[in-house]
């Protein structure tokens, strides 16, 4: 296909249907055949994988604005399009979906119960996150939004661990609560703006008063800040964290809560800016206490998965606090740092997935010295570990740095604040590595296996990822910032 024939073809709604016919495929294999579903599972995968690779690298960041655009009329009486289109924004986040649904599945590779059903519901909750990452029209979102919340639930309830009922009932209660709120917010801005379209660029456009946006940048805030893990309505976080199965707590942390950030920067920040800067010293204030509560009550974890749904607390506020900023550095840090956790999150609870498949615990006290009998997959966890807390040359910390720097130009105090709660996380992730793989050996754990080569390959992608853009951060920055540069130019 040349370039001109690429241009002209639908290729990010390819991505999307990409799952979706992998969930129809899915659901059409016989139940005794789980090889086969897992086989056709990655090739999907792999298919949404290789698309969104190409879209991020052939995104012409010279030119910025909207590339891959797809529009076409789908209701006319209200103003409903088919809309899909690319950015500096939207490019990281299709990138890592796709790197962490395909790192997922070969995660669950020896999945045995239901496998058909597991890689069904899968592929739906992709599917909705792949619409709302990519989608430019308001209706489309909250549809893809809800459609990539329900899948959350059965997940959790039938192939969970710990209290996985009320992990998977409380999330879905949390996060339908959130979407209580956002269903409101655009219908009430879909009737001040006059023009009858969901067009988010339309109504971007047409504007609204500071009134309008004052309760309309509350509303989308609230509602998507449930999903991102926003203090103090993060509680449903660690517990679902604790209760998933080991892919769906990668997608959990990794994605679904960047959907929630990236809902207020699209949707709230976008289309209501006076609302932000009136509502911006809350929203930091909300930021800072997340990132300083989830690193002391990380602190005093002893389960390796609430330490690490602690973490994803504490960092989410760091991309929280980079968009109250309303700075360049602030928003392109925020939007970098989502990409970075995501895959760091996912990488760790990908490590944790297989200790836990092996020694049958996640305590940290009845685990130690697990460096000695499984040093791969110990280093696979201390990788992620270090790029957690900010150690140079990882992806995390070219995010963590600009959005200190600008938090501490912008809000001086919270700015400091912020950055001491990041010593707190770095001090109980190294508490967590010495007492888990260098502390006193246990020796029921003397003859467990070592990750195999192909059960190391998840690991070793999100590895190497995490390196490639904390070795060069330009390739990931350049984009974000051709999109951030007129963005704030409009706020």
């Amino acid at each position: 296909m040349t370039a001109m024939e690429m241009a002209n073809f639908p290729i990010l709604s390819a991505i999307l249907m990409s799952t979706i016919a992998g969930l129809l495929t899915i659901l059409f294999i016989p139940d005794d055949r789980p090889k086969l579903v897992k086989q056709v599972s990655l090739f999907y995968a792999a298919i949404g994988l290789v698309l969104s690779i190409y879209v991020y690298q052939a995104y012409d960041i010279e030119k910025g604005g909207l590339q891959f655009v797809e529009r076409y009329l789908w209701v006319k009486g209200l103003g409903i399009y088919w809309f899909h289109a690319l950015d500096g924004i939207n490019a990281p986040m299709l990138l890592l979906t796709s790197v962490v649904l395909f790192t997922g599945i070969l995660t669950m590779w020896d999945l045995e119960l239901r496998v058909k059903e597991f890689f069904a519901f899968m592929f739906l909750l992709v599917a909705g996150v792949y619409g709302v990452f990519m989608s430019m029209d308001l209706f489309w979102i909250f549809v893809w939004y809800d459609v990539s919340l329900f899948p959350m639930y059965p997940l959790i309830a039938i192939w969970g661990g710990t209290r996985k009922e009320y992990g998977g009932m409380k999330l879905t209660l949390y996060l339908l609560a959130g979407s209580a709120l956002i269903l409101p917010g655009i219908i009430y801005l879909w009737v001040q703006g006059g023009a009858h379209t969901f067009d988010i660029f339309e109504l971007q456009r047409i504007g609204f008063s500071p009134q309008v946006q004052k309760v309309a940048f509350v509303m989308l805030f609230l509602g998507f800040g449930i999903l991102a893990g926003v203090w103090p309505f993060h509680t449903w976080s660690p517990v679902g964290h604790v209760a998933a199965p080991t892919a769906v707590s990668m997608i959990h942390a990794g994605v679904l809560m960047k959907l929630g950030a990236y809902g207020i920067l699209r949707l709230g920040m976008t289309l209501c800016p006076e609302g932000l800067a009136y509502w911006a010293n809350f929203m930091a204030l909300l930021a800072t206490v997340g990132i300083v509560y989830g690193a002391f009550v990380g602190l005093a974890q002893t389960d390796l998965k609430y330490v690490i749904g602690y973490s994803s607390v504490s960092h989410m506020g760091i991309v929280g606090l980079g968009l109250s900023t309303m700075t360049v550095n602030g928003i392109n840090g925020a939007v970098f740092q989502m990409f970075a956790h995501g895959v760091m999150t996912a990488l760790l609870f990908s490590a944790v997935g297989y200790i836990y498949d092996r020694t049958h615990t996640k305590m940290i006290p009845d685990l130690g010295g697990l460096s000695r009998t499984m040093p791969v997959a110990s280093t696979f966890f201390i990788i992620a570990a270090f790029a957690g807390i900010g150690v140079p040359f990882m992806a995390s910390f070219w995010a963590e740095l600009l959005v200190f720097v600008s938090s501490v130009q912008t809000y001086p105090v919270r700015g400091i604040l912020a950055v001491s709660g990041l010593a707190v996380s770095a001090l109980f992730m190294l508490r967590v590595v010495q007492r888990t793989f260098y502390g006193e050996k246990n020796e029921r754990w003397e003859h467990i296996p070592d990750v195999s080569l192909f059960m190391a390959s998840p690991r070793i992608i999100l590895v190497g990822v995490i390196i490639f853009f904390g070795m060069f951060p330009r390739v990931m920055l350049d984009v974000i910032q051709s999109a951030v540069i007129p963005f704030v130019g409009n706020l």
